[in-house]
Protein backbone atom coordinates (compact mmCIF):
# COMPACT_ATOMS: atom_id res chain seq x y z
CA UNK A 1 0.00 0.00 0.00
CA UNK A 2 1.36 3.43 -0.94
CA UNK A 3 0.63 5.66 2.07
CA UNK A 4 1.49 8.82 0.11
CA UNK A 5 -1.14 8.03 -2.51
CA UNK A 6 -3.69 7.21 0.18
CA UNK A 7 -3.08 10.52 1.94
CA UNK A 8 -3.26 12.44 -1.33
CA UNK A 9 -6.78 11.07 -1.82
CA UNK A 10 -7.82 10.99 1.86
CA UNK A 11 -5.82 13.59 3.82
CA UNK A 12 -5.84 13.71 7.59
CA UNK A 13 -8.49 15.74 9.39
CA UNK A 14 -7.04 16.20 12.87
CA UNK A 15 -9.47 16.97 15.67
CA UNK A 16 -7.32 19.06 17.99
CA UNK A 17 -4.19 21.23 17.82
CA UNK A 18 -3.07 23.96 20.24
CA UNK A 19 -0.84 25.98 17.89
CA UNK A 20 -2.91 29.12 18.52
CA UNK A 21 -2.16 29.19 22.24
CA UNK A 22 1.52 28.67 21.44
CA UNK A 23 1.27 31.59 18.99
CA UNK A 24 -0.20 33.70 21.81
CA UNK A 25 2.50 32.69 24.29
CA UNK A 26 5.48 32.83 21.93
CA UNK A 27 4.63 35.74 19.63
CA UNK A 28 1.42 37.48 20.78
CA UNK A 29 -0.21 36.12 17.59
CA UNK A 30 2.38 37.84 15.37
CA UNK A 31 2.89 35.42 12.49
CA UNK A 32 5.81 37.48 11.26
CA UNK A 33 7.60 36.50 14.48
CA UNK A 34 6.26 32.93 14.43
CA UNK A 35 6.27 32.30 10.69
CA UNK A 36 4.66 28.88 10.36
CA UNK A 37 5.50 28.76 6.66
CA UNK A 38 9.24 29.18 7.19
CA UNK A 39 9.85 25.81 8.84
CA UNK A 40 12.15 25.31 11.79
CA UNK A 41 9.68 26.70 14.33
CA UNK A 42 9.80 25.68 17.98
CA UNK A 43 6.26 24.31 17.65
CA UNK A 44 5.13 20.80 16.69
CA UNK A 45 3.14 22.32 13.84
CA UNK A 46 3.94 24.38 10.78
CA UNK A 47 2.65 24.41 7.23
CA UNK A 48 5.53 22.55 5.53
CA UNK A 49 5.35 19.80 8.13
CA UNK A 50 1.56 19.62 7.84
CA UNK A 51 1.98 19.03 4.11
CA UNK A 52 4.67 16.42 4.76
CA UNK A 53 2.34 14.68 7.21
CA UNK A 54 -0.46 14.37 4.65
CA UNK A 55 -2.78 16.75 6.46
CA UNK A 56 -5.84 18.19 4.79
CA UNK A 57 -7.70 19.88 7.65
CA UNK A 58 -7.05 20.96 11.20
CA UNK A 59 -9.47 21.82 13.96
CA UNK A 60 -7.50 24.56 15.72
CA UNK A 61 -8.36 24.66 19.41
CA UNK A 62 -9.43 28.13 20.52
CA UNK A 63 -8.49 27.05 24.02
CA UNK A 64 -8.23 29.34 27.02
CA UNK A 65 -7.17 28.09 30.48
CA UNK A 66 -9.74 27.50 33.19
CA UNK A 67 -8.33 30.16 35.50
CA UNK A 68 -9.75 32.67 33.03
CA UNK A 69 -13.38 32.88 34.05
CA UNK A 70 -16.48 34.85 33.17
CA UNK A 71 -16.02 37.69 30.71
CA UNK A 72 -12.24 37.20 30.78
CA UNK A 73 -12.67 33.69 29.38
CA UNK A 74 -15.02 34.94 26.67
CA UNK A 75 -12.65 37.74 25.65
CA UNK A 76 -9.66 35.41 25.48
CA UNK A 77 -11.67 32.91 23.42
CA UNK A 78 -12.64 35.66 20.98
CA UNK A 79 -8.95 36.57 20.67
CA UNK A 80 -8.20 32.92 19.88
CA UNK A 81 -10.90 32.83 17.18
CA UNK A 82 -9.48 36.05 15.77
CA UNK A 83 -6.04 34.42 15.73
CA UNK A 84 -7.41 31.44 13.81
CA UNK A 85 -8.81 33.80 11.19
CA UNK A 86 -5.53 35.73 11.09
CA UNK A 87 -3.55 32.51 10.66
CA UNK A 88 -5.81 31.48 7.79
CA UNK A 89 -5.74 34.84 6.01
CA UNK A 90 -1.98 35.26 6.49
CA UNK A 91 -1.38 31.98 4.68
CA UNK A 92 -4.40 32.11 2.38
CA UNK A 93 -2.44 30.45 -0.42
CA UNK A 94 -2.28 27.30 1.73
CA UNK A 95 -5.18 27.52 4.20
CA UNK A 96 -8.92 27.99 3.66
CA UNK A 97 -11.44 28.93 6.36
CA UNK A 98 -13.99 26.14 6.79
CA UNK A 99 -17.17 25.72 8.81
CA UNK A 100 -18.72 22.70 7.07
CA UNK A 101 -17.82 19.39 5.48
CA UNK A 102 -18.43 20.91 2.05
CA UNK A 103 -16.00 23.74 2.90
CA UNK A 104 -13.34 21.16 3.74
CA UNK A 105 -13.74 19.42 0.42
CA UNK A 106 -13.75 22.76 -1.45
CA UNK A 107 -10.44 23.59 0.23
CA UNK A 108 -9.00 20.32 -1.00
CA UNK A 109 -10.29 20.90 -4.51
CA UNK A 110 -8.43 24.22 -4.46
CA UNK A 111 -5.19 22.65 -3.24
CA UNK A 112 -5.43 24.10 0.27
CA UNK A 113 -5.75 22.72 3.79
CA UNK A 114 -8.91 23.54 5.72
CA UNK A 115 -8.83 25.66 8.91
CA UNK A 116 -11.59 24.85 11.39
CA UNK A 117 -12.03 25.79 15.04
CA UNK A 118 -13.27 24.16 18.22
CA UNK A 119 -13.60 25.76 21.68
CA UNK A 120 -11.97 23.71 24.42
CA UNK A 121 -14.02 24.15 27.55
CA UNK A 122 -17.53 25.26 28.45
CA UNK A 123 -16.08 28.10 30.55
CA UNK A 124 -15.60 29.87 27.19
CA UNK A 125 -19.35 30.60 26.97
CA UNK A 126 -19.73 31.95 30.54
CA UNK A 127 -23.04 30.11 31.07
CA UNK A 128 -24.60 32.03 28.17
CA UNK A 129 -26.40 30.41 25.25
CA UNK A 130 -26.19 33.75 23.48
CA UNK A 131 -22.40 33.56 23.72
CA UNK A 132 -22.54 30.00 22.41
CA UNK A 133 -24.50 31.25 19.39
CA UNK A 134 -22.02 34.08 18.86
CA UNK A 135 -19.11 31.64 18.81
CA UNK A 136 -20.97 29.55 16.25
CA UNK A 137 -21.60 32.64 14.15
CA UNK A 138 -17.84 33.30 14.22
CA UNK A 139 -17.17 29.82 12.87
CA UNK A 140 -16.56 27.67 15.94
CA UNK A 141 -17.83 24.18 15.13
CA UNK A 142 -17.35 22.23 18.34
CA UNK A 143 -17.42 22.93 22.05
CA UNK A 144 -15.62 20.68 24.53
CA UNK A 145 -18.06 20.75 27.43
CA UNK A 146 -15.32 21.17 30.06
CA UNK A 147 -11.57 21.47 30.23
CA UNK A 148 -9.64 20.32 33.32
CA UNK A 149 -12.03 21.99 35.78
CA UNK A 150 -15.78 21.67 36.19
CA UNK A 151 -18.08 24.26 34.74
CA UNK A 152 -21.14 25.20 36.76
CA UNK A 153 -23.15 22.88 34.52
CA UNK A 154 -20.86 19.92 33.75
CA UNK A 155 -18.32 17.77 35.56
CA UNK A 156 -14.76 17.44 34.25
CA UNK A 157 -12.76 14.21 34.21
CA UNK A 158 -10.02 15.83 36.29
CA UNK A 159 -12.02 17.67 38.95
CA UNK A 160 -14.08 16.59 41.94
CA UNK A 161 -17.59 15.64 40.74
CA UNK A 162 -20.24 18.15 41.75
CA UNK A 163 -23.10 17.96 39.26
CA UNK A 164 -23.01 14.19 38.78
CA UNK A 165 -22.71 14.73 35.03
CA UNK A 166 -24.75 17.44 33.30
CA UNK A 167 -27.13 19.78 35.10
CA UNK A 168 -30.44 20.73 33.43
CA UNK A 169 -28.68 23.79 31.97
CA UNK A 170 -25.89 21.55 30.70
CA UNK A 171 -28.45 19.47 28.86
CA UNK A 172 -29.85 22.66 27.38
CA UNK A 173 -26.36 23.58 26.15
CA UNK A 174 -26.25 20.23 24.32
CA UNK A 175 -29.72 20.81 22.85
CA UNK A 176 -28.75 24.25 21.61
CA UNK A 177 -25.54 22.89 20.12
CA UNK A 178 -27.64 20.36 18.22
CA UNK A 179 -29.79 23.18 16.88
CA UNK A 180 -26.73 25.15 15.81
CA UNK A 181 -25.00 22.13 14.19
CA UNK A 182 -22.10 22.56 16.61
CA UNK A 183 -20.47 19.26 17.51
CA UNK A 184 -20.64 18.16 21.15
CA UNK A 185 -17.09 17.24 22.21
CA UNK A 186 -16.74 14.85 25.14
CA UNK A 187 -12.98 14.97 25.59
CA UNK A 188 -12.05 16.22 29.09
CA UNK A 189 -15.46 15.45 30.63
CA UNK A 190 -16.26 12.90 33.33
CA UNK A 191 -17.79 9.53 32.37
CA UNK A 192 -21.12 10.65 33.88
CA UNK A 193 -21.03 13.81 31.77
CA UNK A 194 -20.25 11.66 28.71
CA UNK A 195 -23.26 9.46 29.38
CA UNK A 196 -25.60 12.38 30.09
CA UNK A 197 -24.51 14.16 26.91
CA UNK A 198 -24.98 11.02 24.82
CA UNK A 199 -28.49 10.71 26.22
CA UNK A 200 -29.31 14.37 25.63
CA UNK A 201 -27.85 14.77 22.14
CA UNK A 202 -29.89 14.21 19.00
CA UNK A 203 -26.73 14.45 16.89
CA UNK A 204 -23.55 12.36 16.83
CA UNK A 205 -20.92 13.42 19.35
CA UNK A 206 -17.15 13.49 19.08
CA UNK A 207 -14.10 13.01 21.22
CA UNK A 208 -11.72 15.53 19.67
CA UNK A 209 -8.65 14.14 21.45
CA UNK A 210 -9.19 11.11 23.70
CA UNK A 211 -8.18 7.46 23.72
CA UNK A 212 -9.48 4.20 25.21
CA UNK A 213 -9.71 3.78 28.98
CA UNK A 214 -9.64 -0.03 28.73
CA UNK A 215 -6.13 0.25 27.25
CA UNK A 216 -4.81 3.06 29.46
CA UNK A 217 -6.60 3.83 32.71
CA UNK A 218 -6.67 7.61 32.49
CA UNK A 219 -9.76 9.62 33.46
CA UNK A 220 -9.30 11.51 30.16
CA UNK A 221 -10.05 8.39 28.14
CA UNK A 222 -13.41 6.94 27.09
CA UNK A 223 -14.73 3.77 28.80
CA UNK A 224 -15.90 0.96 26.53
CA UNK A 225 -19.60 1.44 27.31
CA UNK A 226 -19.25 5.09 26.26
CA UNK A 227 -17.45 4.13 23.05
CA UNK A 228 -20.28 1.73 22.27
CA UNK A 229 -22.95 4.40 22.93
CA UNK A 230 -20.98 6.95 20.92
CA UNK A 231 -20.90 4.54 17.99
CA UNK A 232 -24.62 3.76 18.21
CA UNK A 233 -25.21 7.49 17.90
CA UNK A 234 -22.95 7.75 14.86
CA UNK A 235 -20.07 9.65 16.50
CA UNK A 236 -16.29 9.44 16.27
CA UNK A 237 -13.48 9.08 18.81
CA UNK A 238 -10.37 10.89 17.56
CA UNK A 239 -7.51 8.99 19.17
CA UNK A 240 -4.98 11.27 20.80
CA UNK A 241 -1.21 10.90 21.14
CA UNK A 242 -0.67 12.34 24.65
CA UNK A 243 1.71 9.96 26.50
CA UNK A 244 -0.19 9.93 29.81
CA UNK A 245 -3.37 8.98 27.92
CA UNK A 246 -1.88 6.21 25.76
CA UNK A 247 0.79 4.52 27.88
CA UNK A 248 0.07 2.76 31.20
CA UNK A 249 3.41 3.64 32.80
CA UNK A 250 3.01 7.29 31.82
CA UNK A 251 -0.52 7.29 33.22
CA UNK A 252 0.70 5.81 36.52
CA UNK A 253 3.48 8.38 36.75
CA UNK A 254 0.91 11.12 36.20
CA UNK A 255 -1.34 9.67 38.93
CA UNK A 256 1.60 9.73 41.37
CA UNK A 257 2.23 13.37 40.50
CA UNK A 258 -1.47 14.28 40.93
CA UNK A 259 -1.49 12.64 44.38
CA UNK A 260 1.69 14.44 45.39
CA UNK A 261 0.26 17.74 44.20
CA UNK A 262 -3.01 17.16 46.05
CA UNK A 263 -1.04 16.41 49.22
CA UNK A 264 0.55 19.84 48.79
CA UNK A 265 -2.90 21.40 48.33
CA UNK A 266 -2.64 21.77 44.55
CA UNK A 267 -5.56 20.09 42.72
CA UNK A 268 -5.12 19.09 39.08
CA UNK A 269 -8.02 21.37 38.14
CA UNK A 270 -6.01 24.41 39.32
CA UNK A 271 -4.26 25.02 36.01
CA UNK A 272 -1.50 27.56 36.79
CA UNK A 273 -0.52 26.13 40.19
CA UNK A 274 -0.64 22.55 38.94
CA UNK A 275 1.46 23.43 35.88
CA UNK A 276 4.09 25.00 38.15
CA UNK A 277 4.07 21.91 40.39
CA UNK A 278 4.40 19.65 37.33
CA UNK A 279 7.44 21.52 36.01
CA UNK A 280 9.25 20.97 39.30
CA UNK A 281 8.04 17.39 39.73
CA UNK A 282 9.16 16.07 36.35
CA UNK A 283 12.67 17.43 36.87
CA UNK A 284 13.02 15.12 39.86
CA UNK A 285 10.82 12.33 38.46
CA UNK A 286 11.41 11.98 34.70
CA UNK A 287 8.32 10.34 33.18
CA UNK A 288 8.43 7.08 31.20
CA UNK A 289 8.40 7.13 27.41
CA UNK A 290 5.40 6.36 25.21
CA UNK A 291 5.75 5.15 21.63
CA UNK A 292 3.86 5.06 18.36
CA UNK A 293 2.96 1.44 19.18
CA UNK A 294 0.91 2.68 22.15
CA UNK A 295 -1.21 4.84 19.84
CA UNK A 296 -1.63 1.90 17.44
CA UNK A 297 -3.05 -0.12 20.36
CA UNK A 298 -5.63 2.58 21.07
CA UNK A 299 -6.65 2.89 17.42
CA UNK A 300 -7.14 -0.86 17.30
CA UNK A 301 -9.17 -0.94 20.53
CA UNK A 302 -11.48 1.88 19.48
CA UNK A 303 -11.98 0.11 16.16
CA UNK A 304 -12.72 -3.18 17.95
CA UNK A 305 -15.23 -1.69 20.40
CA UNK A 306 -16.84 1.11 18.36
CA UNK A 307 -16.22 -0.08 14.80
CA UNK A 308 -14.15 1.16 11.90
CA UNK A 309 -16.70 3.91 11.14
CA UNK A 310 -16.14 5.58 14.52
CA UNK A 311 -12.39 6.16 14.87
CA UNK A 312 -10.38 9.24 13.89
CA UNK A 313 -7.25 11.17 14.88
CA UNK A 314 -6.75 14.08 17.31
CA UNK A 315 -3.06 14.36 18.03
CA UNK A 316 -3.08 17.31 20.51
CA UNK A 317 0.08 18.68 18.94
CA UNK A 318 1.37 21.83 20.65
CA UNK A 319 -0.88 21.01 23.60
CA UNK A 320 1.74 18.90 25.41
CA UNK A 321 5.48 19.20 25.94
CA UNK A 322 6.41 15.61 25.05
CA UNK A 323 4.92 13.23 22.50
CA UNK A 324 5.43 9.51 21.90
CA UNK A 325 8.56 8.32 20.15
CA UNK A 326 7.75 8.19 16.44
CA UNK A 327 5.01 10.85 16.71
CA UNK A 328 7.10 13.89 17.59
CA UNK A 329 5.40 16.34 15.23
CA UNK A 330 2.76 16.60 12.52
CA UNK A 331 4.94 14.86 9.95
CA UNK A 332 4.28 11.56 11.74
CA UNK A 333 0.83 10.62 10.43
CA UNK A 334 2.25 8.51 7.55
CA UNK A 335 4.30 6.49 10.06
CA UNK A 336 1.17 5.80 12.10
CA UNK A 337 -0.78 4.76 9.01
CA UNK A 338 2.05 2.47 7.89
CA UNK A 339 2.07 0.80 11.31
CA UNK A 340 -1.68 0.26 11.12
CA UNK A 341 -1.36 -1.11 7.57
CA UNK A 342 1.20 -3.58 8.92
CA UNK A 343 -1.47 -4.66 11.42
CA UNK A 344 -3.86 -5.44 8.58
CA UNK A 345 -5.77 -2.18 8.16
CA UNK A 346 -6.91 -1.84 4.55
CA UNK A 347 -6.72 1.30 2.43
CA UNK A 348 -10.47 1.75 2.99
CA UNK A 349 -10.01 1.40 6.76
CA UNK A 350 -7.26 4.02 6.77
CA UNK A 351 -9.32 6.41 4.62
CA UNK A 352 -12.10 6.21 7.20
CA UNK A 353 -9.61 6.91 9.97
CA UNK A 354 -7.96 9.89 8.28
CA UNK A 355 -11.00 11.80 7.08
CA UNK A 356 -14.09 9.96 5.93
CA UNK A 357 -15.48 9.26 9.39
CA UNK A 358 -15.04 12.85 10.51
CA UNK A 359 -16.58 14.25 7.32
CA UNK A 360 -19.57 11.94 7.78
CA UNK A 361 -20.06 13.07 11.39
CA UNK A 362 -19.84 16.71 10.35
CA UNK A 363 -22.51 16.17 7.69
CA UNK A 364 -24.74 14.25 10.08
CA UNK A 365 -24.48 17.02 12.70
CA UNK A 366 -25.28 19.60 10.02
CA UNK A 367 -28.35 17.59 8.95
CA UNK A 368 -29.60 17.34 12.55
CA UNK A 369 -29.15 21.09 12.94
CA UNK A 370 -31.27 21.81 9.88
CA UNK A 371 -34.01 19.50 11.15
CA UNK A 372 -33.98 20.94 14.66
CA UNK A 373 -34.11 24.53 13.40
CA UNK A 374 -37.32 23.68 11.56
CA UNK A 375 -38.86 22.65 14.90
CA UNK A 376 -37.61 25.33 17.29
CA UNK A 377 -35.87 28.65 17.55
CA UNK A 378 -32.97 29.73 19.75
CA UNK A 379 -33.15 28.69 23.39
CA UNK A 380 -33.56 31.60 25.80
CA UNK A 381 -32.92 29.42 28.86
CA UNK A 382 -30.78 30.80 31.67
CA UNK A 383 -28.73 28.86 34.18
CA UNK A 384 -30.47 30.61 37.08
CA UNK A 385 -33.85 29.39 35.81
CA UNK A 386 -32.88 25.77 35.07
CA UNK A 387 -30.34 25.10 37.81
CA UNK A 388 -31.29 27.66 40.44
CA UNK A 389 -27.75 29.01 40.27
CA UNK A 390 -27.43 32.80 40.46
CA UNK A 391 -25.50 34.40 37.58
CA UNK A 392 -21.94 35.46 38.23
CA UNK A 393 -20.94 39.03 37.55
Amino acid sequence: MDISDLLAAHPVIDGHNDLLWEAREQAAYDFARLDVDAGGTTTHTDLPRMRAGGMGAQFWSVYVPCHLAGDDAVSATLEQVDAARLLTSTYADQLAWATSADDVERAWAGGRMASLTGAEGGHSINCSLGTLRALHELGVRYLTLTHNANTRWADSATDRPVAGGLTPFGREVVREMNRLDMMVDLSHVSPDTMRDALEASEAPVIFSHSSARAVTDSPRNAPDDVLESMARGGGVCMVTFVPKFVNAACAEAHREMVLAAATDGVPEADGPRFAAFERTWVEAHPPPTATLADVVAHCEHVREVAGIDHVGLGGDYDGVAVLPEGLEDVTAYPALLSALADRGWSADDLARLTCRNTLRVMRDVEAVGRAVRERRGPSLARIEDLDGVPPQG
